[in-house]
């Protein structure tokens, strides 16, 4: 089975900086095969028998010494995921690892402005943003993660769905 893990945390503002080959290497230690890397920001491609979220957790943080929370979908899941919609500005997916609730999907939703669509489908956030740059929102991931009670990574859909398309 085919698996894409989406790390939080990495390699974003300098705190914790991995090398993609080190982090190839770690997953390749805690015995998956086919390893790749996508793009320096936490994205990794491997397949498995079986897989979990807690066990990558706790091989992460065991080697880097800091807790990295890690998201894992197939290339399937992606696929169906970058169909979203994403007219009218930059669409973000942010990736989650509990079923948002009828109460947080529609506190989410309660977060949209003109400038912001959100809105949380299963275990993904679909953000649509229509600043001219991320730092323009009008809301922020950590805003998200408080209305939905539970931590998240965001990826831009287009590497979303190249992730889809090279690994499916």
């Amino acid at each position: 089975m085919k698996y894409v893990a989406f790390l939080r945390s990495l390699n974003v503002g300098g705190n914790h900086v991995v090398k993609m080959p080190e982090l190839k290497t770690l997953f390749e230690k805690m015995g998956f095969m086919n390893v790749a890397t996508f793009i320096a920001s936490g994205n990794v491609i491997f397949e498995a028998r079986s897989a979990t979220s807690a066990k990558i957790e706790a091989a992460l943080e065991k080697a880097l010494g800091y807790e990295v929370r890690t998201f894992l979908r197939t290339p399937a899941e992606l696929a169906r995921i970058g169909e979203a919609q994403d007219s009218g500005g930059t669409m973000y997916i942010g990736f989650f690892a509990k079923p948002a609730d009828a109460e947080a999907k529609r506190k989410v939703k309660a977060l949209s402005t003109p400038v912001d669509e959100v809105r949380a489908d299963g275990t993904e956030l679909y953000w649509l943003c229509r600043a001219q740059s991320f730092s323009d929102a009008t809301i922020t991931g950590a805003r998200i993660e408080k209305t939905l009670g539970q931590p998240l990574t965001i990826r831009n859909i287009n590497t979303v769905r190249k992730i889809a398309a090279k690994y499916s």
